[in-house]
């Protein structure tokens, strides 16, 4: 008896250690309202530049957090909280919030249209945060995945006129809402390795227009808006292809 006394302390230690293990998968995920809340404070500042590091950084964040806690089995192992919640909560204020108030202040918009645009990205972007119906049978999305943070880059990068501001950000809202799929880059098989490619240089591009301040490029803002029509128009030509192809 008192032999296995021992064995049950260190088999709770080591469960102790692999919860608290765990835990940092949430913590990292959770890190993302820390990088929010810098991009916020960057941005009220007018330091774009590193408004849009700190998202950037948060996209990193949240393109490894999920993986990681799919492989250790987080969600069982550690239910006491709620992974996919934690991560809607970071995703609305990274993907929609922040971008929103960057919309409103620094793309050249008046203070009445500035409002008017971030209210439309913060309210269509919260109903499809809560949209049971958001993903395809191909991983795709159902409608506009408010993904404002990449929308408002590309916006401030080339900073067209506002009325073309307008009706971008008024065509995404719109779009939220209808039975048009949007590409996970990762998830969608089809087209895959081509659309990796695409966001690598969406990405390299970015990247570049950070590093200079957002200097004037033509190349790079010119490869920025070629790649983002691809990402924005890819999975609904792959709709738009399956429904025309005959059934099988």
């Amino acid at each position: 008896m008192n032999g296995t006394r021992p064995v049950e302390a260190r088999q709770h230690r080591d469960d102790t250690r692999s919860r608290a293990s765990l835990f940092l998968i949430h913590l990292l995920t959770a890190s993302g309202a820390a990088l929010a809340l810098l991009a916020t404070l960057a941005a009220s500042q007018g330091a774009w530049r590193a408004a849009f590091t700190w998202l950037g950084i948060a996209l990193i964040v949240d393109a490894l957090d999920g993986p990681i806690a799919r492989k250790y089995d987080v969600g069982a192992r550690l239910p006491r909280w709620d992974g996919s919640a934690l991560d809607f909560v970071i995703d609305y204020t990274t993907y929609v919030f922040v971008p929103a108030i960057i919309l409103a202040s620094g793309c050249g918009l008046g203070t009445f249209t500035g409002i008017l645009a971030a209210g439309a990205v913060v309210v269509t972007g919260a109903l499809y945060f809560a949209d049971t119906r958001m993903k395809e049978p191909d991983n795709s999305f159902r409608g506009f995945p408010a993904a404002w943070n990449l929308a408002v880059f590309v916006i401030f990068a080339v900073q067209p006129p506002p009325a073309i501001t307008l009706a971008a950000t008024a065509l995404l809202a719109v779009v939220t809402f209808l039975p048009i799929n949007f590409v996970h880059p990762v998830r969608v098989t089809r087209w895959r390795t081509l659309t990796l490619c695409v966001m690598v240089l969406w990405l390299l591009a970015a990247a570049y227009l950070v590093a200079t301040a957002f200097a004037d490029n033509g190349v790079a803002e010119l490869l920025l808006l070629l790649t983002s029509f691809y990402l924005l128009g890819v999975a609904a030509l792959q709709q738009l292809l399956a429904r025309l192809s005959p059934s099988r």
